[in-house]
């Protein structure tokens, strides 16, 4: 056959990232079962214990039978206590250890995801990482058990059968109509949850912006249109939340009418079958007590059934997520220990996503290792994207861009990053202490190592007067701290280890001129032999370049040496000739 026509393979009912850990915890689960099984035939004997108490006890007043029967029933509640605490840990450890597993698998794949494939606004994303609690509390809830209680509705409906004859019609009748309001409830829940969801992150999107921004919300009186942004989420998300909670209801509450009718018509048709003295009195207590326990599974099924919904709608976000491809290679990456530092562009084209217009348009140069460039160019020309595009950050639409020869689509992404110290137009700081933001849990990174970037950054000048030094903790984005200071830390975290290239984009553009000259004095010696990107618009960085490139429309239009290259850009343009 060609492979033309080759057979379609199914997708699997789980994906591997949740199937894995689950199949992990099967040995748990085969505990939760058994403790079920026993669970439920504890349940019948205790409706045999009243059989036999009214049947053989009371008629015949034996006390002692009584007392030997009482004390079997008291050891079957005790091992029916211990066993159902035993199954609710169980599930609580299976649930666990599935939430660290899965958890810790949808964190990585977050770290390795493709920014040109991200979807959605920052609250979106973080809404869709925070629907793993819906399958944490699907895995650790004991309604799941209710599953293996399905088998001992047929026992049970056996025994009452056995005990009562014709009373075994009346729960049997009821537990289809439980099960058609079931079956027939579910593609409304899975609607209404599907839409509950994603107006669920909409809500989520406009709260992480809200609180992310506040200082600007605050400042540029935004809160008018922001609150009308949440106002609608919130009308829109109650609203589907209640149909859905509505609908979910119908099969619960199905249910739980259902074990009274089927309780009350045992009793009913039993009292016909007394008089005719087809059933004991104790027979039909047993009976009563039975059919309820018949129809109390299926009560749970429906919550089971609710939660279900939510946890499929769940499951479907997460699993999109996972399927988004890793950024890097699709095998093994390329995994270098120390760059030399030769960056090369050839024909690169590249476009942000929804965008219309490229960024940039076929840009060739090689910065060789060791040399010192400067990207200059208006807002908007391509140099930031140019960093992004050496850092891996985004793959080049068309064109290599090459590090060392090789093109940075077969490097492993995080050694990559690894030899290259970046310092970005915004210095954005991780919520933590000075001393975590500089070291980042990097082993070769010391105290010693770290003091000696502070110094060389400015950082050590100003922590030394701040209370706590390099443990104080610092607020989302180090909100406390000037820009200047802000962009030191940055800079102290990208000088730190001594990485063999350095990018960075405006790094003292929020420093005042006396602090600029000081840093660029000691980075003049510490960048000697590393190969180093420089995005700036401000003279004074110049005098630690070679080279100067300028940029335009995303094409690179001038590119030379520094002096000769700034002489034609300050030269001024020539006049106009006079009229005669």
């Amino acid at each position: 056959m060609s492979s033309e026509h080759s057979i379609k393979v199914p997708e699997p009912r789980f994906a591997a990232w949740l199937w894995a850990p689950i199949r992990a915890n099967r040995g748990v689960y085969t505990k939760v079962a058994l403790a079920a099984v026993m669970i439920n035939v504890f349940g019948m004997v205790t409706s045999l214990f009243t059989m036999t108490v009214y049947d053989r006890v009371v008629p015949n007043n034996a006390t002692s039978s009584l007392v030997a029967l009482s004390i079997g029933l008291v050891v079957i509640v005790i091992f029916d206590f211990v066993l159902k605490l035993l199954r609710a840990y169980f599930v609580d450890i299976a649930g666990a250890s599935i939430d660290r597993e899965v958890g810790e698998t949808l964190f990585q794949k977050l770290l390795a995801l493709r920014l040109d494939l991200k979807k959605g606004s920052t609250g979106s994303l973080t809404g869709i990482m925070r629907e793993l609690e819906a399958l944490r509390d699907f895995f650790t809830s004991a309604t799941m058990t209710a599953v293996v209680d399905l088998p001992f509705i047929l026992l049970i409906l056996a025994v009452v059968a056995i005990i009562g004859g014709r009373v075994v019609f009346v729960p049997a009748a009821t537990i289809p109509i439980v099960i058609l309001v079931g079956w027939l409830t579910q593609p409304a829940l899975d609607r209404l949850s599907a839409k509950s969801m994603g107006q669920g992150l909409q809500k989520q999107s406009v709260l992480v912006e809200t609180v992310g921004g506040l200082e600007t919300v605050k400042a540029t009186g935004a809160g008018r249109l922001l609150s009308w942004r949440w106002r609608r989420a919130l009308i829109d998300h109650s609203h589907s939340s209640l149909r859905q909670r509505l609908i979910a209801s119908i099969g619960i509450t199905v249910a739980t009418s259902a074990g009274t009718i089927s309780y009350a018509g045992v009793v009913v048709l039993g009292v016909g079958l007394i008089a005719d003295q087809q059933l004991t009195m104790g027979g039909l207590i047993a009976c009563s007590i039975l059919a309820g326990r018949a129809i109390a599974p299926l009560a749970q099924i429906s919550q089971l059934l609710s939660r279900m919904t939510t946890t499929r709608t769940a499951y479907r976000q997460l699993n999109e997520l996972m399927k988004q491809p890793p950024e890097g290679p699709t095998g093994e990456g390329i995994r270098i220990t120390s760059l030399k530092g030769r960056i090369e562009f050839r024909n690169v084209s590249f476009r942000y996503p929804g965008a219309a217009e490229k960024t940039l348009d076929e840009v060739s140069f090689v910065i060789e290792p060791g040399e010192h460039v400067a990207l200059l160019g208006r807002v908007g020309s391509g140099k930031s994207t140019i960093a992004r595009l050496i850092l891996g950050l985004y793959p080049p639409e068309e064109g290599l861009v090459l590090i060392d020869g090789t093109d940075i689509r077969q490097l492993d992404p995080v050694e990559l990053r690894r030899n290259i110290g970046a310092a970005l137009q915004e210095s954005v700081l991780l919520t933590g202490t000075v001393r975590e933001n500089i070291v980042l849990a990097r082993a070769e990174v010391d105290d010693e190592e770290m003091l000696r970037v502070t110094e060389l950054s400015g950082t050590h000048a100003f922590m030394g007067r701040i209370a706590n030094g390099y443990d104080l903790k610092l607020a989302d984005r180090g909100e406390g701290l000037s820009g200047g200071q802000r962009q030191s830390i940055a800079l102290a975290r990208a000088l730190a280890g001594k990485p063999p290239v350095l990018v960075f984009d405006e790094p003292t553009s929020a420093m005042d001129a006396q602090t600029e000259t000081a840093l660029l004095q000691r980075l003049g010696a510490e960048i000697q032999g590393r190969t180093a990107v420089m995005i700036t618009h401000r003279p004074p960085l110049l005098q630690l370049v070679d080279r100067v490139m300028v940029v335009d429309a995303g094409k690179v239009v001038m590119n030379g040496p520094r002096d000769e290259v700034m002489k034609q850009i300050t030269r001024p343009a020539p006049a106009a000739p006079r009229a005669a």
